[in-house]
């Protein structure tokens, strides 16, 4: 296999040799803001929605990017070319840039965009057919008017401490309260519940608004399912009939397990199964073209 190119602002660079500076404000100090996305079967999925994201993320820490969002997108689409992908996870990264030890952003010269693509298969295996165990943990969510869930940041150690605590106590996936016990998401993704053949998920005000969290309301929508949005607590997952979680990443996955407590039946439920086909189809036979 050959070394993947990475895209460094405008430039493609063998892995080995993709650098920045040890005074780049994201390495420094998690100063900038990234995206996840996915490409399916020569197509990227959802690319407008994710470059919007990066640049509301962006302007929410004043951050200016040096491209346009049509300049974005083409610069993802090319890096996909120059690695001869089809089915990829893709990494778009923008750092402040360089600047000095010190906080202040002013010093930063201008921001750096680095575009990773690599070659991505399903991230927990065979758990999207037996289904993920939780765990509850005791860190909080960064509370909104602290840092907004909303923002796709560098700064990740608040969901990277959430995933420590959960392989800690062999749960797949953790589950983050906020401050107030509401649940908010998992440490990479969105939550649905479904209870008496209703769903129901959490506001986006303390957990991030999920590019694959709105395709499965859309998906649900076709299926004639509303999905409510509301405030959620633990018993309202310990209780559900089904639990499923949404993300780029983890696509859409079962949740059979919650701190002990078996998920409705303990297994996968039907309309879980159903999100998780539906998303496949979708995934599968949407998006953008890579090589078109």
């Amino acid at each position: 296999m050959s070394e993947l190119l990475i895209y460094i602002n405008g430039e493609f660079v063998p892995q080995a040799e993709a650098k920045v500076s040890v005074y780049d404000h994201g390495f420094l100090y998690g100063d900038g803001v990234f995206e996840g996305i996915r490409a399916y079967n020569g197509r990227v999925f959802k690319l407008q929605e994710h470059v919007d994201r990066i640049f509301d993320s962006a302007k929410a820490i004043a951050m200016e990017i040096p491209l346009s969002k049509e300049e974005m997108s083409e610069a993802i689409l090319e890096t996909l070319r120059k690695n001869n992908l089809r089915d990829a996870y893709i990494r778009p990264i923008v750092s402040r840039g360089n600047g000095d030890l010190g906080l202040d952003p002013r010093k930063c010269e201008k921001p750096n965009v680095i575009i990773i693509a690599q070659g991505w298969g399903a991230m927990y295996g065979d758990l999207y057919e037996v289904g993920l165990t939780g765990i509850s943990v005791a860190i909080r969510r960064n509370a909104p008017d602290a840092l907004s869930p909303n923002i796709k940041s560098l700064n990740y150690l608040n969901n990277i401490l959430a995933k420590i605590e959960a392989n800690e106590k062999g749960g797949d996936e953790a589950i983050f309260l906020d401050n107030n016990g509401f649940v908010s998401e998992g440490s990479g993704d969105n939550i649905f519940i479904v209870k008496n053949n209703k769903v129901y998920t959490p506001y986006t005000i303390n957990n991030l608004k999920g590019i694959t969290r709105a395709t499965a309301i859309e998906l649900l929508a076709e299926m004639g399912y509303e999905t409510v949005e509301t405030n959620l607590g633990l018993f309202d997952l310990y209780t559900a009939d089904e639990i499923f979680v949404t993300g780029t990443a983890a696509e859409s996955a079962p949740l059979v397990k919650l701190d002990g407590r078996h998920i409705g039946t303990g297994k996968p439920g039907t309309l879980t199964m159903k999100m998780v086909e539906a998303f496949e189809y979708i995934t599968q036979n949407t998006g953008t073209p890579i090589y078109e």
